[in-house]
């Protein structure tokens, strides 16, 4: 954990990501009731700070104490430094969750769980891609075509995409994209 910590805060102290909302969460944020939300590797905070000035209540989940000392101090965000491999969510707990650009598969049960009732799960990151790609290159942290979609079955899908897109520091990547409900 310790080494994951560290390569993290380099990471962002050598890479900082432009600080714009992902555009996924943007266009769909009016799908879901406000309320308790969940940024999972939220990074420097970029989509926290933007759901706390939409009215949400987030738990801003990372690794990175670096990451989290850029998250701003407010009462409608809280700031949880943990390691994702062993930390577990809370059933019934958010009417949205939100994941950009980081897998642990070993969540995916647990994000279903965790949405309340006509909860939203707004999902992006990256897949297996060929060619001239800046993304992850251990296939741990990629997805194969179509396994997000087949991840959260029993979701009500609202959109999915598999796409080459260009991610916060101008890179070339191959991401997917999910945005479910839980009925």
């Amino acid at each position: 954990m310790i080494e994951d910590k560290e390569r993290w805060n380099k990471r962002h102290v050598e890479k900082p990501m432009r600080h714009y909302v992902e555009p996924v969460i943007e266009k769909y944020i009016s799908h879901v009731n406000v309320g308790k939300a969940l940024d999972i590797a939220c990074g420097v905070g970029r989509n926290t700070h933007f759901l706390a000035e939409k009215g949400f209540v987030v738990d801003a989940v990372d690794l990175s104490d670096y990451a989290l000392g850029q998250v701003r101090e407010s009462d409608t965000i809280h700031k949880i430094e943990v390691d994702l491999d062993s930390y577990d969510l809370e059933k019934n707990r958010y009417d949205l969750i939100v994941n950009i650009n980081y897998l642990n598969r070993r969540l995916f049960p647990q994000i279903k769980e965790a949405l309340k009732s006509g909860g939203i799960i707004i999902f992006e990151t990256f897949i297996i891609a060929h060619g001239d790609f800046e993304q992850p290159t251990n296939p741990e942290y990629l997805l194969r075509r179509n396994e997000l979609l087949h991840a959260f079955i029993g979701l009500d899908v609202i959109y999915y995409e598999e796409r080459e897109d260009t991610n916060l520091r101008g890179e070339k990547t191959s991401v997917a994209t999910l945005v479910a409900q839980k009925t």
